[in-house]
């Protein structure tokens, strides 16, 4: 009779591709849903709601926006409960059922002008809908991954959630750019911002189709999924694994603080700080991703190679280092510009390219999904979500240039002391 491992890992060729895809297709929809909202956020703010004042209008579309990451510690909870309970690829198939959902209010929601305050609630329960379901995509697809990865290749398996991740955000961003090319503005203000996320809606049901052709986690199987299996409360389960917990939020907390600002809010910064065109501040981004994207892998290989705990180290203290050096010489020019986001995602990628193996090795099979899911929600809500927020108030309200600088330095100082206290991991059984 096979182990659990050994049952993972001899899945056939055919099978790990499907494995890639249908995680990689669903993921990718996730961070496009996720992220298209904010490109479109002026029309959003111009149709649902009350043109008495366009200043108000934005803010509150900025504030929904952010509700989005308020849910995502309970769509932690509520999919990682789904995947440590029912199965991984039932957590899957929902949350990216959810996100479709979402996606389809908002391309069908009737104007401020049609239904008054009602647009703006409508638009509210839709973003609520994909907040729910990103906090359960990201944990529910990094387990699924990590357990049926090859144990020896675990990282560079899971370097493509981020790779993924990031060719959805990139679509957003050319759809776009398309977009605005070739409509007119009031074209763009009666339907063309719609069609991003009616787009989102039809593509959520081929990611549901692929999903449904996942096999279920052998190791799931295997340790929980069976007949007579243990069926402690999961919450139970994440308070006796309260260490892993906490070293989960105290490791990302830098990183993901970084991440947002050098990855989504720095050329918007540019572009409204600095004075940057908007197609240079564009391309410049596109670039720095782009590198991110083909950086990974290669982390991803490093870390089976020489282990996880080196390569997280050099991503934390790096860009600690850097961090400064590099904001300095963004507003020199747009190819300064997409250096220092190339240099900063490239660092980055030294960890983000092997954050689901390492967060599903700190945790066994019963709690993988729930004990990763819940902190990390916690971290991104409470970190990443509000990096851009936290910039602009230090900006206005501290007179000193690096003090937001100084802010993600200690914490990513944080997550690396984090680092230090955890044990190497790389090809480590799950099973045990």
């Amino acid at each position: 009779m096979s182990t659990p491992a050994t049952t993972a890992h001899a899945r056939p060729a055919p099978s790990r591709t499907k494995t890639l895809l249908g995680t990689g297709v669903g993921n990718a929809l996730e961070w496009y849903d996720w992220n298209v909202y904010a490109t479109f956020a002026t029309y959003i703010a111009a149709q649902l709601f009350s043109k008495a004042d366009p200043a108000s209008a934005f803010l509150s579309t900025l504030a929904i926006f952010a509700v989005g990451f308020v849910a995502r510690p309970f769509g932690g909870y509520v999919f990682g409960w789904l995947a440590d309970r029912i199965g991984r690829k039932h957590s899957l198939m929902v949350a990216v059922m959810l996100a479709s959902g979402g996606s389809l209010l908002i391309a069908v929601a009737p104007t401020y002008d049609a239904v008054g305050v009602w647009a703006s609630v409508i638009l509210l329960v839709a973003r609520l809908l994909q907040g729910l379901a990103h906090g359960g995509e990201l944990p529910s697809a990094q387990t699924y991954l990590a357990e049926e990865a090859p144990r020896e290749r675990r990282g560079f398996w899971a370097s493509s959630i981020y790779v993924s991740g990031t060719v959805g955000l990139l679509i957003g961003m050319f759809l776009g750019l398309i977009l605005e090319t070739t409509l007119s503005d009031a074209q763009m203000d009666a339907w063309g911002w719609r069609v991003p996320f009616a787009l989102g809606a039809v593509l959520g049901l081929f990611a549901l189709w692929m999903r449904t052709r996942l096999e279920e986690s052998a190791i799931f199987e295997e340790e929980v999924g069976g007949e007579g299996a243990p069926r402690e409360n999961v919450l139970a389960g994440v308070w006796r694994h309260k260490r892993q917990a906490l070293q989960v939020i105290g490791m990302t907390m830098g990183l993901t603080i970084t991440y947002y600002v050098w990855s989504v809010s720095t050329p918007a910064y540019a572009i409204k700080v600095l004075k940057f065109d908007k197609t240079d501040a564009f391309w410049a981004s596109i670039i720095g991703n782009t590198v991110f994207i083909l950086a990974l892998p290669v982390w991803g290989l490093v870390s089976d190679r020489i282990g996880r705990k080196i390569p997280i180290l050099v991503a934390l203290l790096g860009s600690a280092v850097l961090y400064i050096p590099m904001t300095s010489v963004i507003g020199h020019s747009m190819v300064t510009l997409a250096l220092a986001i190339s240099v900063m995602l490239i660092l980055l990628a030294g960890y983000l390219a092997i954050a689901p193996a390492v967060y599903a090795e700190m945790f066994p099979t019963d709690v993988r999904a729930t004990g990763v899911g819940v902190p990390y929600a916690i971290c991104i809500a409470l970190f990443g979500g509000t990096a851009p927020y936290v910039q602009n108030w230090l900006a206005a309200a501290v007179e000193w240039r690096w003090a937001f600088a100084t802010y993600a330095i200690v914490a990513l100082l944080i997550s690396a002391a984090t680092v230090l206290t955890l044990p190497e991991t790389r090809a480590k059984d799950l099973s045990h």
